[in-house]
């Protein structure tokens, strides 16, 4: 099989021979995947610079952001571009050119073609509406203002579709997105919550991907499993989790046996893979290997050094990764 009829067999759950592997290959490691990406909204230019031990950048929906200079890659909103909701009227949501945003993620695509497409979504109604509001506002504002923030939704959704009509228009395999929603030790919200403000938004969202022939990758960090059924039964096909270990292996695994979905995932990031404990790193792969075997697809953390992960420890669980892939038989 090719590297993306493996990943396609995992996320389709057809007898995948292997899990897939999203690794560095700069470092050595194996990727079956090939990422694409919108490019730039139409005239946006990043600002980027350094005030002392801060660095401060500005995004494409006009939020100012900082971090630490030898800190995570990220950050925090420094400055909301909605700090009031009587700027909502006037506020100019970026907007992308349909056929310039496929070309740049055909672009991306064509650099490994035989390799699993995913076309990178440059924001989520979730993840970017508490941005354009800052958390502790737009949380509050779930309650207090509703009908702003049923607007902000839409506004942000149609920048959305058409990020996802250029993408299918690419020759996309999946669409990718992020949308942390959960702590610890649960949601963010009610279920009920989210059902009323996302549920019908993303069903129509995911639709549109599929109609165009791709599948629904989400990522999402912290504890969902309130939301992990309904975000199935809207169409999400794989959840790339970080943190796998927040969820009980059975029923997650039970969960994603029901609507023939798949998990793409690292070791997890908070609870084994930062302690530089060889053994429970191979033995989280292996545990990974026994519950999800036939829908998994093995990621690499993006920000290791965020996260204070050394390559080493990264490189103990992908070669445990092809111990286990060789020992059953399979080829890289």
């Amino acid at each position: 099989m090719t590297s993306r009829e493996v990943v396609m067999a995992n996320f389709e759950r057809r007898g995948a021979p292997r899990p897939g592997l999203n690794f560095s290959v700069d470092c050595g490691m194996r990727s079956d995947f090939v990422s694409g990406g919108p490019g730039d909204a139409i005239g946006y230019v990043q600002r980027r610079w350094v005030e002392g031990e801060a660095e401060f950048y500005d995004d494409m929906w006009g939020n100012l952001w900082r971090r630490m200079k030898d800190g995570c890659a990220g950050g925090e909103i420094h400055q909301p571009a909605l700090g009031d909701w009587g700027q909502l009227d006037s506020y100019q949501a970026p907007r992308f050119d349909l056929d310039v945003c496929a070309a740049n993620y055909a672009k991306g695509f064509a650099t490994a073609p035989d390799k699993f497409r995913v076309a990178g979504i440059g924001g989520w109604v979730f993840a970017s509406s508490r941005y354009l509001r800052k958390m502790e506002n737009y949380l509050m504002d779930l309650v207090l203002c509703p009908d702003e923030v049923r607007r902000l939704h839409e506004l942000v959704a149609g920048v959305l579709r058409v990020q996802i009509a250029a993408a299918g228009k690419a020759g996309a395999d999946a669409i990718f997105f992020c949308e942390d929603m959960g702590t610890q030790n649960g949601l963010l919200m009610s279920p009920e919550m989210w059902q009323d403000y996302f549920g019908e938004l993303y069903r129509g969202l995911f639709g549109m991907a599929h109609e165009l022939g791709m599948k629904v990758a989400m990522h999402s960090c912290g504890k969902n499993d309130q939301i992990v059924e309904p975000l199935l039964q809207a169409g999400v096909n794989c959840f790339q989790f970080d943190q796998p270990a927040v969820y009980d292996p059975k029923w997650l695994s039970a969960a994603l046996d029901k609507r023939q979905a798949a998990l793409w995932s690292p070791v997890d990031i908070q609870k084994i893979l930062p302690t530089g404990d060889r053994k429970l790193i191979e033995r989280g792969v292996d545990d990974m290997f026994e519950h999800y075997s036939g829908k998994l697809v093995f990621n690499q953390y993006g920000d290791l050094k965020g996260i204070g992960v050394k390559e080493e420890w990264n490189r103990w669980a992908y070669d445990r990764i092809v111990e286990n892939i060789r020992a059953a038989g399979a080829e890289l």
